[in-house]
């Protein structure tokens, strides 16, 4: 592909998360896209030439990777108590610049209920994002920052799920409370292992 084909692709899909990310993707025509995109079908075939199953799965790859982008440098090194704290001011400040809560969240819960052939590639980087929580805590184990008998994988679930339970509440009350109180959780989780 060429730079400008690489550029036209990746303004399709920004453009695709955006829409998505309000209307879901159930909500959100090929249609849409067009007329927010300025492209003509033939040309949205062209770059997604499976329609609009392949265009979700490349928001649900954009998507991912801006939430996961949002977390660096701290996602890449959770092993100490000062990152760990740096991840979750990162987290905070990443969301505020999310009135619509989080995008891959979101479609989590849409596709996850609605269409199991694009659940799986949701479900694998919302796993993908929790490896990088469980990677860190068992440094955290190995470096006797967290207890010998510590559980990565279940204590890096327990934080997730706080997280993503603040998530939820925040786009529910329309409050970043719920996120800061998610967050405060899962770091009380974290504390409870050393």
């Amino acid at each position: 592909m060429t730079e400008r084909g690489i550029a036209t692709r990746s303004r399709i899909v920004g453009a695709a998360a955006d829409l998505i990310l309000e209307r879901g993707a159930r909500g959100t025509s090929l249609d849409d896209i067009r007329a927010a995109t300025k492209t003509s079908k033939s040309q949205l075939f062209h770059y997604f030439p499976g329609g609009k199953s392949d265009l979700v799965d490349a928001v649900v790859t954009l998507q991912a990777e801006r939430v996961l982008e949002a977390q660096r440098p701290f996602l890449d090194h959770l092993d100490t108590w000062e990152s760990w704290l740096g991840w979750r001011d990162a987290l905070l400040a990443y969301y505020e610049t999310q009135p619509l809560g989080c995008p891959i969240g979101a479609l989590s819960a849409e596709l996850a209920r609605t269409d199991p052939n694009h659940a799986a590639s949701v479900i694998a980087h919302m796993e993908r994002w929790r490896s990088y929580l469980e990677a860190g805590l068992a440094r955290m184990v190995d470096t006797e920052l967290l207890r010998p008998s510590t559980d990565p994988r279940f204590l890096s679930m327990k934080i997730f799920t706080a997280l993503h339970g603040g998530l939820a509440l925040m786009a529910t009350f329309e409050s970043k409370e719920p996120l800061f109180a998610g967050l405060d959780a899962a770091l009380a989780a974290l504390h409870d292992a050393a």
